[in-house]
Order: structure tokens, then C-alpha cells, then sequence
């Protein structure tokens, strides 16, 4: 079959034009691309779809709120999600899934591992003679090779990892629903049915965004002890042990196999480039420190809310397999089995705290010898050395937030507090998705016409607010570009 020449020429250009992006665009402004894009495309299919009720079809800046939401997986809620078909609740899903940190890193790790083999032709093409070209190659051509092949290795071994972890957690959940009654009748009374809640679930919990197809999240699964346990491992396996089950996952094909690329990822993790693979060092520190922060949570969840109204019609099991699903979650799931607005405000503080930490926060008792790392952040200049530091950033984004809704605060101050504002928005910044939540019950000067509804305390703000929180979401999704900033400021 011949191809047209206009038609050849067509994709030769496009080709070039694809490939000279990839080498000259800076990550950061890939990244972004790809994720405007994102916004951009789930909110127009989103307001194209019908809705569950069509005399209930939610705003579209909402609706847009909603998309951003989604692919930043920050799952901050401004409507409820039962309004949404099942249609809907896939391109959700299917939002979440192209926005988690997982597959957006398997895309970073194939970008550079193409700029990898184009910087590889250039120096080809660029040498002056062949026997400069076989000098130089017999001591790094190898080493080139061997970079782009464990690269290459690397990725399919993401990959498999993904699809292995989403394909059983649905049919875990699948199964688990089929056959427990109470799991089944709640599916049942809000007219979902079993695939499109596990596929939505899964996804979701994996990805960390935390959104869920019912209202209530999983506080109507509160009982559903064997749900909660196959969801608290899921949510670790995409989060703050990804780098721990990864390199697991990577000694034991070693043990089985004798691949040089496998021994290379495993010696060379930061050659690659690849920021969730880390050393065996700090994947155990890793793995301390994040088992104490969900440690220290449990004893003071279980300690101040085992005789409150928060644990309330719960037995001890059930006590305890809830208060350890919602303190995995606090870092970065943000699924819920409790009412937060009922917790403790000693707790509540401590949740904030780890909200704001980075997923792959560790101590260190000593000082670490790995100095091979890649230092992409001082490539970033002077500009990012002096940019606002994040905890600056989100301070100017909450007093943003406090002066647009000082009418409301002034009105309804135990609704509108300072805590439950910024609550919502360390929550959006750490893609949590946990909110305090409003209530009637607490205005001071009671509307006749007010309804409790099942979302986020973001829901009641303005338009102004809810603009705000958004850029907070996509500042928290892409944080790393702020890694370094604020260091030009020294505090004596």
C-alpha cells in the first residue's frame, strides 16, 4: 500500500515537530500542558454527558472545579457525587487514573528515556571522525546502552505493577461485594451497579484522589469491615510505600533472574532519574517513618474517639479497623469513615500536619551517603531559589480565601472558621480530599432554607474561593516545582 506524499510529508513533519517539543520544552511546562489538557477535556465531556437527574445538573464552574479536582486527584468535592451518571463517574475515573502520580511518572520516565537516545544520536552524528567515535564509545556506549535498556525495564516493570494492583483490587472488590448483603444493598439502594463502583473505587483509592461514587464516601461502608481491609493496603501500594513495594518488587526478580538491567536499576536508582525509585537505604527509613506517622494518628484517634459520638453504634473491631482505614487515609487518600467534623481539634491539627507533608516524607537519623542524585531542581535558576516557599504560598492562598469570605465568616463564624478554611485548603494542596464539611445546625442566624448537603465545606464558597483553591490543587499536584523555593530567604 502506498502512502500519499502530502499525506507522508504530513506525518514526517509532525513527527519532527513532536520530537523537537520533547527535547526543548522544559518537564515542567510538559507537565502542565498535559494537565490543562486534562482540565480542559473533562470538563467539556463532563457538561456534555447527562447527569444522573437532568433537573439537577450541576454548574459548570463546578463541573470544571470538579475535572481539576479529579486529575490533580485532590478529589475536593463542591457537588454531590450521586448527581453524576455512570457515564460521568468513569470519565472521572478515567481522569483520576491519567492524573495519578504513577502513570504520570511511567509518561516522565518514557520522555527521558527518548531525550535519552536523541542526546545518544546527536553525539553520533556530531563526531568528527570514526575513530574518535570508537574511542569514546568502547567506554561509554555501553554504559548509554545499558542506561536506555534499564530504563527501558524499568517502565515495563511499572507497568506490570500497575495493572497487576488495579486488576486485583477490582476483582477483590468485585467479589467482595457480590457476596456480602449489606455491601451489596447499599450499591443497590443508590442505583450503582457493582463494576462501575469497583472501577471507580479502585482507581480512586490507588491514585489517591478520593473520590467515591456514593455521598458519603465510606462512612455507609463503616461495618463493611473486609472492604476497609482490601482498601488500606491499596491505598499505601500507590502513596507513601509505592518506593518501598517498588524495590520489593525489584529484589525479588533479582533473586530470579540475572538481567544486567535489573542489577542496574537496583545500583544506579538515581542515574535513572525516575524520583519514586530510591535506595534501599531510604526505603526503609521510608517505610519507618510513615508507619509511625499512621502509629502516632491510631493511638490518638483510638485514645480520644473510642467513647465519642464519633464511634458511635460501632463494636471494638469495628472501632478499630475504622480508625486505622481513616488515619492510612489522612496521607493522601482522603476517603472517610467518620464524620470529621466530629473529631477532636488536637486531631484535627495533627491531620493537617501530615496533610502538608509530601508523601515521601522520612526521618533520617544520620547522614545520608547517597550522593548520586540527580540535581534537577538546580537546573531551576535563580527565579525558583527565590520563589515564595510553599507553606508562604498557601498562607497567601488562605487569606485569600478569608478576605473573599468575610461576609460569611462575619454571618456564620462556627461554619466559616479560620480552622475549617484552612483545613480545605492544606487538603487541596496535599490532594487529600478531606473537608470538615457544613451543617445547618451550626449557623447562628438560622436560614429557612438552608439543606445539608454531602460535600465539601469548598462547596458553599463563592467562585472567587473555589478559583482560589484551584490553582492550590494544581500547585499541590505539581509541588516539586517548588521544591527548592524560598531558600533565598534566611531566618536567623
Amino acid at each position: 500500500m502506498k502512502i500519499a506524499p502530502t499525506a507522508f510529508l504530513r506525518k514526517t513533519y509532525l513527527s519532527s515537530f513532536l520530537q523537537a517539543l520533547l527535547l526543548r520544552v522544559d518537564l515542567l511546562w510538559l507537565q502542565l500542558s498535559y494537565f490543562a489538557t486534562l482540565f480542559v477535556l473533562g470538563f467539556f465531556v463532563l457538561a456534555n454527558l447527562e447527569p444522573r437527574n437532568p433537573l439537577h445538573r450541576p454548574k459548570n464552574f463546578d463541573l470544571f472545579f470538579t475535572s481539576v479536582s479529579a486529575a490533580t486527584v485532590s478529589s475536593m468535592a463542591t457537588v454531590e457525587m450521586e448527581v453524576f451518571s455512570n457515564t460521568q463517574l468513569f470519565v472521572l475515573a478515567i481522569l483520576m487514573l491519567l492524573g495519578g502520580e504513577v502513570f504520570t511518572s511511567m509518561l516522565e520516565l518514557q520522555i527521558k528515556r527518548f531525550k535519552l537516545l536523541q542526546t545518544k544520536k546527536t553525539q553520533y552524528f556530531n563526531s568528527n571522525s570514526c575513530t574518535d567515535l570508537e574511542n569514546n564509545s568502547n567506554s561509554s556506549k555501553n554504559d548509554t546502552d545499558l542506561k536506555h535498556d534499564s530504563m527501558k525495564f524499568l517502565g515495563f516493570i511499572v507497568l506490570i505493577y500497575f495493572l497487576t494492583v488495579h486488576i486485583s483490587a477490582f476483582l477483590l472488590v468485585s467479589l467482595y461485594i457480590s457476596l456480602v448483603p449489606s455491601a451489596r444493598d447499599v450499591l443497590s439502594n443508590k442505583d450503582l451497579n457493582i463494576p462501575v463502583f469497583s472501577t471507580v473505587t479502585v482507581i480512586s483509592t490507588f491514585t489517591n484522589c478520593g473520590y467515591l461514587p456514593t455521598n458519603e464516601n465510606m462512612m455507609v461502608f463503616k461495618k463493611d469491615l473486609g472492604l476497609l481491609v482490601i482498601l488500606i493496603p491499596l491505598a499505601l501500594l500507590g502513596n507513601t510505600l509505592y518506593p518501598v513495594f517498588l524495590r520489593i518488587v525489584l529484589i525479588i526478580l533479582r533473586k530470579v533472574s540475572d538481567k544486567e538491567e535489573l542489577e542496574y536499576v537496583l545500583r544506579n536508582h538515581s542515574e535513572l532519574g525516575y524520583g519514586h525509585l530510591l535506595s534501599g537505604f531510604r526505603c526503609r527509613f521510608l517505610g519507618l517513618t510513615s508507619i509511625g506517622f499512621v502509629g502516632i494518628q491510631f493511638v490518638l484517634l483510638m485514645s480520644m474517639g473510642w467513647k465519642s459520638e464519633l464511634m458511635e453504634g460501632l463494636n471494638p473491631l469495628e472501632k478499630v479497623i475504622g480508625s486505622l482505614f481513616q488515619v492510612v487515609n489522612t496521607r493522601h487518600t482522603g476517603e472517610s469513615v467518620f464524620d470529621l467534623s466530629l473529631i477532636s481539634p488536637a486531631i484535627l491539627v495533627l491531620f493537617i500536619t501530615l496533610m502538608y507533608l509530601p508523601p515521601y516524607t522520612y526521618f533520617l537519623p544520620r547522614e545520608d551517603t547517597d550522593n548520586n542524585k540527580c540535581n534537577e531542581e538546580q537546573k531551576k535558576g535563580l527565579i525558583g531559589f527565590m520563589l515564595v516557599s510553599p507553606l508562604t504560598f498557601l498562607i497567601i492562598g488562605i487569606m485569600l480565601i478569608c478576605i473573599s469570605e468575610a461576609d460569611n465568616m462575619h454571618k456564620d463564624p462556627l461554619n466559616f472558621s479560620v480552622l475549617s478554611i484552612i483545613f480545605e485548603v492544606i487538603s487541596g494542596y496535599g490532594s487529600v480530599g478531606f473537608s470538615l464539611g457544613y451543617s445547618c445546625k451550626r449557623q447562628l442566624q438560622p436560614d429557612g432554607n438552608c439543606k445539608d448537603a454531602w460535600y465539601g465545606f469548598a462547596g458553599r464558597w463563592n467562585n472567587i474561593s473555589k478559583l482560589i483553591l484551584i490553582v492550590v490543587m494544581i500547585f499541590g499536584r505539581l509541588k516539586f516545582i517548588y521544591k527548592n523555593g524560598g531558600k533565598a530567604w534566611k531566618l536567623f
